[in-house]
């Protein structure tokens, strides 16, 4: 298989929100609100990051998710696991108040590759 070490990995960012987040007086939901807004851009203006883009659906799924389905997915090129393990970071790193964002939210990254096909895969003449 012919691989190029230059190309990007393609990462899911899985976002969950946790009864945390639920647990606090709708007055309290705009701090994390605007702490989880930081987090997304400074996500997007990191060295190696590339967002393609992001589904958040918060209409058809109310109240926690700690695992699929997930509230708000983010999919990015990102240019090595490092980069991916800093990007994940952001929620130890982002404050809300005197509790890290990851208080609030959880992330997991899926890591693959753009889907193509690859040069040791024979196809037929058409």
């Amino acid at each position: 298989m012919t691989t190029n070490p230059s190309e990007p990995l393609r990462v899911l960012f899985c976002i969950g929100i946790n009864q945390n987040f639920f647990d606090l007086p709708k007055s309290g939901i705009g701090a994390v609100w605007t702490a989880f807004s930081g987090m997304m851009s400074e996500m997007g203006q990191m060295d190696g990051v590339k967002v393609i883009g992001n589904i958040d659906d918060d209409s058809h799924m109310v109240g926690p998710s700690d695992g699929w389905p997930w509230t708000c997915y983010i999919l990015a090129d990102v240019d090595s696991q490092e980069t991916v393990k800093a990007a994940c970071n952001l929620f130890r790193t982002t404050m809300v108040g005197e509790h890290a964002l990851w208080h609030y939210a959880k992330i997991e990254a899926r890591i693959g590759r753009a889907l193509i096909i690859r040069d040791d895969v024979p196809v037929a003449a058409g």
